[in-house]
């Protein structure tokens, strides 16, 4: 908790450094944008969080978004007529499936993560070539209320807004009051310990995969309605942007330590950093460079947090006095 609130001083520190320097940053409409781009990131973070907190990583999580939404946008475009509804369901339902795959061969064959979900970006980053056959979908060939779904708005706010909402509260009922959840944390504490009591591992690792790419493959369709064009190279590296929103939130790699609340502060921080610097006209040349920065200092003080949290619950014995 002291490290969100940290984080949090920071955040607000920052806004009102930029504010200063640029005033239009502070605005409403601004603060507006900023929620509504940020939505996907922090819908696919908070799944990250929970393949993370299994001591995994999941790599393949932009290429899923990439295949899911080329297969919505497709879906639409030979079926003009279908319901939005559907063509979400479609890429959530896909993007399981895919999920499914990585969470099989983590959970079941125990391949590492890092080397099923590396495949997986490559397999399914070519599927959505093959799927396509090269081409892009753009906006016109999409049916208007797909594309104009994701920023309509409800009570005032955007359609991403909303289902980052719901799942901030998913994530944080799902991993505080479920059984789930606490057997997400105890795994990747220690997953010897976790088998001992009697944690069914291979149950947890395969439904963190799965939600990871259900997610993804939602988002997936969010995302093509949002910005009106399917392409394979879509969302190229944004699961670097994923992963460094649970890092700087507080999500060990080690596994077993992070919470919804500073995940979510990640992704803020990270949606500033990204809507401010452009607005005060410095080049994305040295965004890089500070995210870089910012990501570097965060894994380093999550390092030392581990460190630390080692110490306290496994002390050095005391020698007795001779």
């Amino acid at each position: 908790m002291r490290r969100d609130l940290i984080l949090a001083g920071v955040i607000l520190g920052l806004a009102l450094l930029i504010g200063g320097r640029a005033p239009v940053f502070l605005t409403v409409a601004t603060l507006d944008d900023i929620a509504t781009d940020t939505a996907i990131l922090a819908m696919m973070a908070l799944a990250q969080m929970l393949v993370i907190l299994t001591r995994g990583i999941d790599l393949s999580v932009a290429a899923m978004l990439a295949l899911c939404g080329m297969a919505a946008a497709l879906a639409g475009q030979a079926l003009p007529d279908a319901p939005v509804g559907l063509l979400l369901l479609l890429g959530l339902g896909l993007g399981i499936a895919l999920g499914a795959i990585n969470g099989a061969f983590v959970a079941g064959l125990k391949v590492p993560p890092i080397v099923v979900t590396l495949a997986s970006l490559s397999l399914y980053r070519g599927a959505t070539f093959l799927l396509s056959g090269g081409r892009w979908v753009s906006s016109h060939d999409m049916p208007a209320p797909f594309r104009e779904f994701p920023t309509e708005r409800l009570f005032g706010v955007t359609h991403l807004v909303w289902f980052a909402v719901l799942a901030v509260l998913l994530a944080y009922g799902g991993l505080r009051f479920t059984r789930f959840g606490r057997s997400i944390y105890a795994y990747g504490g220690n997953p010897s310990a976790a088998r001992y009591v009697g944690i069914a591992s291979e149950r947890v690792l395969f439904s963190a995969y799965a939600i990871s790419g259900g997610v993804a493959g939602l988002c997936g369709a969010l995302w093509v309605g949002r910005y009106g064009i399917a392409f394979t190279d879509a969302a190229q590296g944004f699961e670097l942007q994923i992963i460094a929103a649970c890092v700087i939130g507080g999500v060990s790699i080690a596994g077993g330590i992070g919470t919804v609340l500073g995940c979510l502060l990640g992704v803020i921080f990270l949606g500033m950093i990204g809507n401010a610097l452009p607005i005060m006209a410095i080049s994305p040349f040295w965004q890089m460079l500070i995210s870089g920065a910012v990501i570097l200092a965060a894994v380093m003080l999550n390092r030392q947090r581990g460190r630390a949290a080692k110490i306290i619950l496994h002390p050095k014995p005391v020698e007795s006095a001779r």
